[in-house]
Protein backbone atom coordinates (compact mmCIF):
# COMPACT_ATOMS: atom_id res chain seq x y z
CA UNK A 1 0.00 0.00 0.00
CA UNK A 2 1.27 3.39 -0.78
CA UNK A 3 0.40 7.09 0.73
CA UNK A 4 0.40 10.24 -0.63
CA UNK A 5 -0.94 13.59 0.86
CA UNK A 6 -3.70 15.42 -0.55
CA UNK A 7 -4.69 18.97 0.33
CA UNK A 8 -8.25 20.38 -0.84
CA UNK A 9 -9.18 23.35 1.35
CA UNK A 10 -8.04 25.79 3.00
CA UNK A 11 -7.00 26.04 7.00
CA UNK A 12 -8.29 28.45 9.33
CA UNK A 13 -7.13 31.04 10.84
CA UNK A 14 -5.04 32.70 8.46
CA UNK A 15 -4.82 33.14 4.51
CA UNK A 16 -3.67 31.58 1.45
CA UNK A 17 -0.15 32.44 2.90
CA UNK A 18 -0.10 30.13 5.86
CA UNK A 19 -2.22 27.11 3.89
CA UNK A 20 1.03 27.63 1.10
CA UNK A 21 3.42 27.50 3.94
CA UNK A 22 2.03 24.21 5.69
CA UNK A 23 1.60 22.71 2.32
CA UNK A 24 5.53 22.94 0.98
CA UNK A 25 6.80 22.24 5.13
CA UNK A 26 4.44 19.22 4.68
CA UNK A 27 6.07 18.46 1.75
CA UNK A 28 9.32 18.18 2.76
CA UNK A 29 8.03 15.92 5.47
CA UNK A 30 6.13 13.85 3.44
CA UNK A 31 9.29 13.78 1.05
CA UNK A 32 11.67 12.85 3.66
CA UNK A 33 9.43 10.13 5.05
CA UNK A 34 9.27 8.05 2.03
CA UNK A 35 5.79 8.77 0.71
CA UNK A 36 4.72 8.20 -2.74
CA UNK A 37 3.19 11.71 -3.51
CA UNK A 38 1.46 14.98 -3.02
CA UNK A 39 -1.86 15.90 -4.43
CA UNK A 40 -2.87 19.74 -4.87
CA UNK A 41 -6.84 20.31 -6.46
CA UNK A 42 -8.48 22.60 -8.71
CA UNK A 43 -10.89 24.84 -7.23
CA UNK A 44 -12.66 27.99 -7.63
CA UNK A 45 -14.24 31.07 -6.07
CA UNK A 46 -14.72 30.01 -2.91
CA UNK A 47 -13.08 29.89 0.09
CA UNK A 48 -13.76 25.98 0.60
CA UNK A 49 -10.97 25.13 -1.39
CA UNK A 50 -10.19 28.53 -3.27
CA UNK A 51 -6.89 28.60 -2.45
CA UNK A 52 -5.82 26.08 -5.16
CA UNK A 53 -7.25 27.46 -8.08
CA UNK A 54 -4.14 25.97 -10.53
CA UNK A 55 -2.10 22.71 -9.63
CA UNK A 56 0.13 23.29 -12.13
CA UNK A 57 1.14 26.38 -10.14
CA UNK A 58 1.41 24.25 -6.87
CA UNK A 59 3.27 21.89 -8.25
CA UNK A 60 5.80 24.09 -9.72
CA UNK A 61 6.35 25.54 -6.15
CA UNK A 62 6.17 21.86 -4.65
CA UNK A 63 8.62 20.66 -6.95
CA UNK A 64 11.56 23.44 -5.74
CA UNK A 65 11.41 21.94 -1.85
CA UNK A 66 10.98 18.19 -2.63
CA UNK A 67 12.92 15.10 -4.47
CA UNK A 68 11.70 12.43 -4.45
CA UNK A 69 7.66 12.69 -4.41
CA UNK A 70 5.37 12.61 -7.53
CA UNK A 71 3.43 16.26 -8.15
CA UNK A 72 0.19 15.38 -8.95
CA UNK A 73 -2.72 17.28 -10.19
CA UNK A 74 -5.84 16.05 -7.76
CA UNK A 75 -7.85 16.61 -9.84
CA UNK A 76 -7.10 19.21 -12.96
CA UNK A 77 -10.48 20.25 -14.72
CA UNK A 78 -9.35 20.29 -17.91
CA UNK A 79 -12.46 21.24 -19.86
CA UNK A 80 -12.08 24.72 -18.09
CA UNK A 81 -8.86 24.56 -20.04
CA UNK A 82 -7.36 25.08 -23.38
CA UNK A 83 -5.75 21.07 -23.89
CA UNK A 84 -2.29 22.50 -25.45
CA UNK A 85 -1.78 24.88 -22.31
CA UNK A 86 -2.31 21.57 -19.92
CA UNK A 87 0.19 20.08 -21.83
CA UNK A 88 2.57 23.14 -21.72
CA UNK A 89 1.96 23.68 -18.07
CA UNK A 90 2.70 20.14 -16.73
CA UNK A 91 6.08 19.67 -19.27
CA UNK A 92 7.21 22.63 -17.31
CA UNK A 93 6.12 20.96 -14.29
CA UNK A 94 7.76 17.87 -15.22
CA UNK A 95 10.66 19.59 -16.26
CA UNK A 96 11.50 21.42 -12.82
CA UNK A 97 10.72 17.96 -11.13
CA UNK A 98 13.17 15.76 -12.99
CA UNK A 99 10.44 13.71 -13.93
CA UNK A 100 7.81 13.40 -11.62
CA UNK A 101 4.28 14.90 -12.44
CA UNK A 102 1.42 13.27 -12.86
CA UNK A 103 -2.35 13.77 -13.46
CA UNK A 104 -5.50 13.03 -12.52
CA UNK A 105 -7.96 14.67 -14.95
CA UNK A 106 -12.04 15.73 -13.65
CA UNK A 107 -14.85 16.67 -15.52
CA UNK A 108 -15.54 19.23 -13.00
CA UNK A 109 -19.37 19.24 -11.05
CA UNK A 110 -19.62 22.58 -10.16
CA UNK A 111 -21.64 25.04 -12.39
CA UNK A 112 -20.22 27.99 -11.20
CA UNK A 113 -16.43 27.20 -12.24
CA UNK A 114 -18.07 27.46 -15.93
CA UNK A 115 -18.03 30.60 -15.89
CA UNK A 116 -14.72 30.31 -17.12
CA UNK A 117 -15.43 28.22 -19.81
CA UNK A 118 -19.10 27.83 -20.27
CA UNK A 119 -19.48 26.02 -23.72
CA UNK A 120 -18.12 23.29 -22.45
CA UNK A 121 -20.11 22.72 -19.22
CA UNK A 122 -22.87 20.31 -21.34
CA UNK A 123 -20.36 18.12 -22.68
CA UNK A 124 -17.97 18.39 -19.77
CA UNK A 125 -17.37 14.23 -19.54
CA UNK A 126 -16.65 13.69 -23.41
CA UNK A 127 -14.62 16.33 -23.83
CA UNK A 128 -12.09 15.90 -20.73
CA UNK A 129 -11.80 12.11 -22.51
CA UNK A 130 -10.76 13.79 -25.53
CA UNK A 131 -7.97 16.28 -23.70
CA UNK A 132 -6.68 13.39 -22.38
CA UNK A 133 -5.86 11.53 -25.23
CA UNK A 134 -4.53 14.71 -27.24
CA UNK A 135 -2.29 15.26 -23.76
CA UNK A 136 -0.62 12.13 -23.72
CA UNK A 137 0.24 12.19 -27.72
CA UNK A 138 1.79 15.89 -27.40
CA UNK A 139 3.41 14.28 -24.43
CA UNK A 140 4.90 11.70 -26.35
CA UNK A 141 5.88 13.95 -29.50
CA UNK A 142 3.52 14.11 -31.80
CA UNK A 143 1.84 17.08 -33.06
CA UNK A 144 -1.62 18.38 -33.22
CA UNK A 145 -3.42 20.18 -36.05
CA UNK A 146 -5.18 23.27 -34.85
CA UNK A 147 -6.58 26.29 -36.35
CA UNK A 148 -4.30 29.81 -35.81
CA UNK A 149 -5.49 33.72 -35.74
CA UNK A 150 -5.83 33.64 -39.36
CA UNK A 151 -7.92 30.73 -40.03
CA UNK A 152 -5.53 28.68 -41.54
CA UNK A 153 -4.64 24.77 -40.03
CA UNK A 154 -1.22 24.68 -38.48
CA UNK A 155 0.80 21.53 -36.87
CA UNK A 156 1.52 21.90 -32.97
CA UNK A 157 3.83 20.60 -30.85
CA UNK A 158 4.73 20.55 -27.37
CA UNK A 159 7.47 22.65 -26.40
CA UNK A 160 9.23 22.47 -24.04
CA UNK A 161 9.84 18.74 -23.91
CA UNK A 162 8.82 16.44 -20.83
CA UNK A 163 11.56 14.48 -19.20
CA UNK A 164 8.95 11.54 -18.64
CA UNK A 165 8.49 9.80 -21.84
CA UNK A 166 5.02 8.99 -20.59
CA UNK A 167 2.62 11.05 -18.49
CA UNK A 168 1.21 9.63 -15.72
CA UNK A 169 -2.75 9.79 -15.32
CA UNK A 170 -5.40 8.96 -13.49
CA UNK A 171 -9.29 9.62 -13.84
CA UNK A 172 -11.47 10.91 -11.18
CA UNK A 173 -14.76 9.34 -10.21
CA UNK A 174 -17.15 10.63 -7.66
CA UNK A 175 -18.62 7.17 -7.72
CA UNK A 176 -19.90 6.72 -11.38
CA UNK A 177 -18.92 3.27 -12.56
CA UNK A 178 -18.85 4.65 -16.28
CA UNK A 179 -16.01 6.39 -15.11
CA UNK A 180 -14.08 3.58 -13.55
CA UNK A 181 -14.72 1.70 -16.84
CA UNK A 182 -13.41 4.64 -18.89
CA UNK A 183 -10.06 4.58 -16.79
CA UNK A 184 -9.69 0.99 -17.51
CA UNK A 185 -9.90 1.42 -21.16
CA UNK A 186 -8.36 4.22 -21.49
CA UNK A 187 -5.46 2.44 -19.42
CA UNK A 188 -5.11 5.24 -16.89
CA UNK A 189 -5.08 4.76 -13.16
CA UNK A 190 -7.96 5.58 -10.97
CA UNK A 191 -8.49 8.10 -8.09
CA UNK A 192 -11.74 7.78 -6.47
CA UNK A 193 -13.16 8.53 -2.80
CA UNK A 194 -16.10 7.06 -0.65
CA UNK A 195 -18.80 10.35 -0.78
CA UNK A 196 -21.71 8.47 -1.95
CA UNK A 197 -19.85 4.58 -1.98
CA UNK A 198 -19.07 2.29 0.53
CA UNK A 199 -16.39 -0.12 0.54
CA UNK A 200 -18.48 -2.94 -0.77
CA UNK A 201 -19.77 -1.08 -3.93
CA UNK A 202 -15.89 0.57 -4.58
CA UNK A 203 -14.86 -3.27 -4.43
CA UNK A 204 -17.07 -3.76 -7.16
CA UNK A 205 -16.71 -0.89 -9.07
CA UNK A 206 -12.81 -1.75 -8.75
CA UNK A 207 -13.00 -5.03 -10.35
CA UNK A 208 -14.93 -3.42 -13.34
CA UNK A 209 -12.16 -1.14 -13.69
CA UNK A 210 -10.13 -4.12 -14.14
CA UNK A 211 -12.15 -5.88 -16.71
CA UNK A 212 -12.39 -2.80 -18.57
CA UNK A 213 -8.27 -2.95 -18.54
CA UNK A 214 -8.44 -6.82 -19.53
CA UNK A 215 -10.68 -6.28 -22.24
CA UNK A 216 -8.84 -2.97 -23.73
CA UNK A 217 -5.75 -4.66 -23.67
CA UNK A 218 -4.04 -3.48 -21.00
CA UNK A 219 -2.71 -5.88 -18.05
CA UNK A 220 -5.41 -5.51 -15.53
CA UNK A 221 -3.32 -5.36 -12.63
CA UNK A 222 -0.86 -2.28 -13.88
CA UNK A 223 -3.14 0.53 -13.05
CA UNK A 224 -3.30 2.42 -9.43
CA UNK A 225 -6.50 2.71 -7.45
CA UNK A 226 -5.92 5.26 -5.54
CA UNK A 227 -8.73 6.49 -2.67
CA UNK A 228 -8.49 10.01 -1.23
CA UNK A 229 -9.13 9.53 2.93
CA UNK A 230 -9.97 12.17 5.37
CA UNK A 231 -6.94 11.63 7.46
CA UNK A 232 -5.19 12.78 11.20
CA UNK A 233 -3.18 10.56 12.88
CA UNK A 234 -1.59 11.29 16.61
CA UNK A 235 0.18 8.73 18.58
CA UNK A 236 -3.19 8.49 20.91
CA UNK A 237 -6.66 7.57 18.97
CA UNK A 238 -8.20 9.57 21.15
CA UNK A 239 -6.81 12.70 21.06
CA UNK A 240 -6.62 12.58 17.04
CA UNK A 241 -10.34 12.02 17.07
CA UNK A 242 -11.14 14.59 19.56
CA UNK A 243 -9.10 17.43 17.92
CA UNK A 244 -10.30 16.61 14.47
CA UNK A 245 -14.48 16.12 15.32
CA UNK A 246 -15.40 20.02 15.46
CA UNK A 247 -12.81 20.81 12.52
CA UNK A 248 -14.37 18.09 10.20
CA UNK A 249 -17.40 18.42 10.85
CA UNK A 250 -17.41 22.68 10.03
CA UNK A 251 -15.98 21.08 6.57
CA UNK A 252 -18.66 18.96 6.47
CA UNK A 253 -21.33 22.00 6.84
CA UNK A 254 -18.94 23.80 4.28
CA UNK A 255 -19.13 21.07 1.45
CA UNK A 256 -22.94 21.62 2.13
CA UNK A 257 -22.80 24.75 1.19
CA UNK A 258 -20.72 24.97 -1.79
CA UNK A 259 -23.05 21.88 -2.94
CA UNK A 260 -25.94 24.14 -2.64
CA UNK A 261 -24.30 26.89 -4.51
CA UNK A 262 -23.69 24.41 -7.66
CA UNK A 263 -27.45 23.21 -7.25
CA UNK A 264 -28.74 27.17 -7.04
CA UNK A 265 -26.75 28.02 -10.27
CA UNK A 266 -28.68 24.95 -12.07
CA UNK A 267 -25.92 22.29 -11.56
CA UNK A 268 -25.36 19.16 -10.04
CA UNK A 269 -23.62 18.19 -6.80
CA UNK A 270 -20.71 16.13 -6.73
CA UNK A 271 -21.13 12.75 -8.40
CA UNK A 272 -23.76 14.06 -10.46
CA UNK A 273 -26.54 13.95 -8.44
CA UNK A 274 -29.83 16.46 -8.15
CA UNK A 275 -30.89 17.83 -5.07
CA UNK A 276 -34.01 20.25 -4.77
CA UNK A 277 -33.23 23.45 -5.69
CA UNK A 278 -34.98 24.71 -2.15
CA UNK A 279 -33.24 26.05 1.27
CA UNK A 280 -31.89 23.18 3.83
CA UNK A 281 -33.58 24.25 7.43
CA UNK A 282 -29.84 24.53 9.65
CA UNK A 283 -31.21 21.61 11.74
CA UNK A 284 -31.19 19.34 8.89
CA UNK A 285 -27.82 20.69 8.03
CA UNK A 286 -26.87 19.92 11.37
CA UNK A 287 -28.05 16.33 11.60
CA UNK A 288 -26.89 15.54 8.16
CA UNK A 289 -23.49 16.97 9.46
CA UNK A 290 -23.30 14.60 12.58
CA UNK A 291 -24.39 11.89 10.78
CA UNK A 292 -21.81 12.12 7.64
CA UNK A 293 -19.17 12.69 10.56
CA UNK A 294 -19.83 9.18 12.19
CA UNK A 295 -20.15 7.19 9.07
CA UNK A 296 -16.50 9.02 7.89
CA UNK A 297 -14.74 8.08 11.14
CA UNK A 298 -15.88 4.75 12.09
CA UNK A 299 -15.77 3.47 7.85
CA UNK A 300 -13.95 6.16 5.73
CA UNK A 301 -11.16 8.47 7.65
CA UNK A 302 -8.00 7.17 8.85
CA UNK A 303 -8.50 9.14 12.08
CA UNK A 304 -6.85 7.85 15.34
CA UNK A 305 -3.44 6.53 15.94
CA UNK A 306 -1.10 4.12 13.48
CA UNK A 307 -2.38 0.95 15.40
CA UNK A 308 -6.09 1.62 14.98
CA UNK A 309 -5.86 2.84 11.19
CA UNK A 310 -4.35 -0.23 10.22
CA UNK A 311 -7.39 -2.46 9.79
CA UNK A 312 -8.86 0.46 7.82
CA UNK A 313 -5.69 0.09 5.15
CA UNK A 314 -5.66 -3.68 5.68
CA UNK A 315 -9.66 -3.52 4.36
CA UNK A 316 -8.71 -1.45 1.90
CA UNK A 317 -5.73 -3.36 0.48
CA UNK A 318 -8.61 -6.35 0.19
CA UNK A 319 -11.02 -4.82 -1.72
CA UNK A 320 -8.09 -3.56 -4.65
CA UNK A 321 -6.94 -0.17 -3.03
CA UNK A 322 -3.30 0.33 -4.22
CA UNK A 323 -2.72 3.73 -2.66
CA UNK A 324 -4.21 6.24 0.11
CA UNK A 325 -4.41 9.79 -0.95
CA UNK A 326 -4.46 11.16 2.80
CA UNK A 327 -6.49 14.51 2.91
CA UNK A 328 -4.94 16.30 5.79
CA UNK A 329 -6.35 20.03 5.46
CA UNK A 330 -10.12 19.66 6.06
CA UNK A 331 -9.89 22.50 8.95
CA UNK A 332 -7.01 21.75 11.02
CA UNK A 333 -4.88 24.22 11.70
CA UNK A 334 -1.17 24.26 10.13
CA UNK A 335 0.91 22.85 13.21
CA UNK A 336 -2.12 20.36 13.78
CA UNK A 337 -1.85 19.28 10.22
CA UNK A 338 1.82 18.79 10.51
CA UNK A 339 2.05 17.40 13.56
CA UNK A 340 0.16 14.43 12.04
CA UNK A 341 2.76 13.96 9.59
CA UNK A 342 4.85 11.80 11.35
CA UNK A 343 2.70 9.28 12.69
CA UNK A 344 1.26 9.11 8.85
CA UNK A 345 4.90 8.35 7.83
CA UNK A 346 5.13 5.22 10.77
CA UNK A 347 1.44 3.67 9.43
CA UNK A 348 2.97 4.06 6.36
CA UNK A 349 5.91 1.84 7.17
CA UNK A 350 4.12 -1.07 8.00
CA UNK A 351 2.64 -1.55 4.91
CA UNK A 352 5.98 -0.54 3.03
Amino acid sequence: MRFGVMFFAASPGGGAEETYRTMLEVARLADAGGLSAVWTPERHFDEFGGVFPNPALTSAALATVTQRLQLRAGSLISPLHHTVRVAEEWSVVDNLSSGRAAVSFGAGWNTNDFVLCPDRYADRRATMLEQVDTVRRLWRGESVELVNGTGHPTEVRLYPKPVQRELPVWLTSSGNPQTFIDAGAAGANLLTHLIGQDLDQLRDKIALYRKARADHGHQPQGGLVSLMLHTHLDADGGTAELRSRGPFREYLRSAVVLERKSATGGGTISGGHQIPDEEIPGDLIDELVDVTYERYLRQGSLIGSPAECAPMVDRLARIGVDEVACLLDFGLTGSEILGGIEPLIELAATFS
